[in-house]
């Protein structure tokens, strides 16, 4: 059995640890309450945006605000996958890696990685990308433009997300980014009865212009939304993974505890037998 003086140093660890993990889940359950407001006043801002664009465009067509003359097309499709920056979110990242490798093929499709984690995930099983991104530290005015510049170049791009369900339950998702933007527009059910026109209205240098510049706005606030919403996944697994590290420690903590009390009471226990045997001896040599 182990002395008490060990099992108390042990304890004492463990203790360190299950208020590290009470701090870590804290930190996190903050952090989601805040990020939560963003996505809501982001979304009543792309309502507006939506609303001027649903009145302005003059056909159903969305060109993710290219510039035909300047921008050329990369005749792949572009996957963006947003990882954890750190790796303290559980194995939802290795779940998103996953869910991209099912369709991905390297002669049809390049990759930009938003998040550190990720990016090491795809380097540990050889799987080349064309850039990397560092996930943005703040969770507000998040500059999506270079992800922009990057878009325009492809035909297609599709996102591989982490999605918030609930506290306790993150689940992995991807969706076409023009979709992205088109699901945010629909949450705005009205319907725009003016017709922002050149025939009532000055524009320079011209309304499609004006649109691509509203389309490139729109998909910032888009990818914004979805870096947003995995964040939001990220710490709600970072808070189930903590929560969960917490129990563990306090049960581990809890058991040292126990092992101690009974090391002391074992110690204890042996040196009275050892005291009642050396007084036996003592009366057998007075006896004799």
């Amino acid at each position: 059995m182990k002395r008490p003086v060990e099992i108390a140093q042990q304890e004492k660890a463990m203790s360190t640890l299950v208020d590290l993990t009470s701090a870590f889940e804290g930190i996190a359950s903050m952090r989601i309450a805040q990020i939560k407001n963003q996505v809501l006043q982001s979304t009543k801002f792309f309502n507006e945006l939506w609303q001027i664009h649903s009145q302005l465009r003059v056909d159903d067509l969305f060109r993710f605000g290219k510039d035909d003359a300047n921008v050329q097309t990369i005749n792949k499709d572009l996957y963006i996958i947003i990882t954890a920056e750190g790796g303290l979110s559980g194995d939802i990242d290795q779940k998103l890696v996953q869910l991209m490798l099912k369709d991905y093929n390297p002669d049809k499709h390049d990759i930009i990685v938003i998040g550190h984690h990720g990016a090491i995930q795809l380097a540990q099983i050889g799987i080349k990308f064309k850039k990397y991104l560092r996930m943005p530290a703040q969770d507000k005015n998040i500059n999506a433009a270079p992800i922009i510049r990057e878009v325009q170049k492809y035909n297609n791009t599709r996102l591989f997300y982490q999605q918030y369900v609930s506290l306790m339950v993150q689940d992995v998702k991807s969706i076409e980014l023009s979709a992205a933007v088109k699901n945010l527009g629909d949450t705005n059910n009205e319907r725009p009865e003016d017709i922002i026109s050149e025939e009532t209205y000055i524009f320079e240098p011209s309304s499609y212009a004006v649109a691509s510049h509203l389309e490139r706005t729109m998909m910032q606030i888009a990818i914004s939304q979805l870096i947003m919403e995995s964040k939001l996944a990220q710490y709600a697994s970072r808070f189930r993974a903590m929560s969960s590290s917490h129990e563990l420690a306090d049960d581990s903590k809890s058991e040292l505890h126990l092992e101690y009390n009974r090391s002391k009471r074992a110690l204890k226990d042996e040196r009275l037998k050892e005291m009642i045997n050396g007084m036996k001896k003592s009366k057998l040599w007075a006896g004799a």
